[in-house]
């Protein structure tokens, strides 16, 4: 369990959800699952540092990408977390 907001905590898989939803919620990514699912996210002080591995359309400009799912994380924690984030994105595939 981790702490997010003062009295408030949650677990590894929830924080895990966030990060993996908002980071499919951009067109063309999607969290890679071979052969783990790699998504890490630490926090404290209000803040979170996120890693998170991906695969990602081919065709698509792959910085591009890249900045949208730091920006759909980041956003998506700031809202159900209140919590700034950083996020570091590996494109480790493409499909």
């Amino acid at each position: 369990m981790k702490t997010v907001a003062p009295g408030v905590q949650m677990t590894d898989g929830a924080l895990a959800q966030i990060v993996v939803r908002a980071a499919e919620s951009v067109h063309g990514a999607r969290v890679r699952k071979r052969p783990r699912r790699k998504v890490a996210v630490e926090i404290g002080d209000g803040h979170a540092r996120v890693a998170v591995e991906l695969a990602v359309e081919y065709g698509l400009v792959l910085p591009d990408v890249a900045r949208d799912v730091q920006a759909g994380i980041a956003d998506a924690l700031r809202t159900m977390c209140e919590v700034d984030a950083a996020v570091d994105v590996s494109i480790e595939e493409l499909e």
